[in-house]
């Protein structure tokens, strides 16, 4: 367990931040003797949520996001009037914390604003990263505009299953929020608990814009099955053109090919010229109704 850098020495009594091996073999801390085994560990992280105990709050952050290393952002934390511990293996958490110190204007913070601000820096980027996925999927909409449907589904599946990511995300996280509001044990005062509450809202409005994206994924798949259909369409009216082609043909080579000997036709000598003659005169005759038509 390190000391954080860039924070005052009042925060640096009421935070701690420790990994999931750290925590699993710190038995206590001074003032969490009774209530540091709530913390969650990082590892087992898989939700978004919060518990609250006689004296404490405890639960999980499990984000959408990856560092560079491919790992899931997520921890865990426990709150008390005094404290706020952090358990976090990516270090992301810890990068955090470190520029919430060197960045915020106030000099020293309870754990209720503490963890808020937190919470409210893991948000900063969220619009913008929202931008990023809707222009994603713009592009994929001009790709089957374009015709080029070349490992779409692939890629559609991914765009679809990250939009899910964030939409169950931000519901979570704003379930989570609420309970926290709710709260008796007076983790929260008063000012804490109306930014805690603009925090839902802002989560509410990142839920919804994330099920904008989802509804525009339907719309994207319903696209792209429109455009499979038309092809598919295109590909039958060519089978069907030939078939019609080919059906009076097929006639007349049925037709003489029943050689009964009363067939004058198989000893006249122009016999022969003639069928292929009928046989052009019909196909002209069958693509000139086709084009009246506007079979094609």
């Amino acid at each position: 367990m390190k000391r954080l850098d860039g924070l005052s020495q009042a925060e640096t009594q009421i935070l701690v931040i420790l990994t999931s091996d750290e925590l699993v073999h710190t038995r206590s801390l001074p003032g969490l003797e009774t209530v540091l085994h709530h913390t969650p560990l990082a590892r087992d992280v898989m939700d978004c949520k919060a518990e609250g105990r006689r004296d404490c709050l405890c639960g999980t952050v499990f984000t959408p996001r990856h560092t560079k290393e491919g790992e899931r952002i997520a921890f865990g934390y426990l709150l008390t009037k005094t404290h706020l511990v952090l358990c976090d293996d990516c270090g992301v958490i810890r990068s955090a914390v470190k520029r919430l110190a060197q960045e915020r204007q106030r000099q020293e913070n309870g754990p209720g604003r503490f963890f808020y601000e937190l919470l409210d820096f893991l948000l900063i980027k969220d619009p913008h990263h929202l931008e990023e996925l809707e222009d994603r999927l713009g592009q994929l909409e001009d790709q089957i505009l374009a015709g080029d449907l070349n490992r779409f589904g692939v890629l559609l599946t991914s765009m679809r299953k990250k939009t899910m990511a964030w939409f169950r995300y931000y519901s979570q996280l704003g379930v989570m929020i609420s309970e926290l509001e709710e709260e008796e044990n007076g983790v929260f005062s008063s000012s804490e608990r109306r930014l805690m509450h603009m925090l839902e809202k802002r989560l509410k409005r990142l839920r919804d814009e994330s099920q904008l994206l989802r509804e525009y994924c339907l719309q994207i798949r319903e696209l792209f099955q429109a455009e499979v259909d038309i092809r598919q369409n295109r590909i039958m009216k060519i089978l069907t053109v030939v078939t019609t082609l080919c059906l009076p043909l097929s006639l007349v080579a049925g037709w003489y090919g029943m050689n009964f000997k009363g067939m004058p036709e198989l000893s006249w000598k122009y016999g022969y010229p003639a069928v292929i003659v009928i046989s052009l005169v019909i196909v002209a005759f069958c693509l000139w109704i086709m084009k009246k038509k506007k079979f094609w």
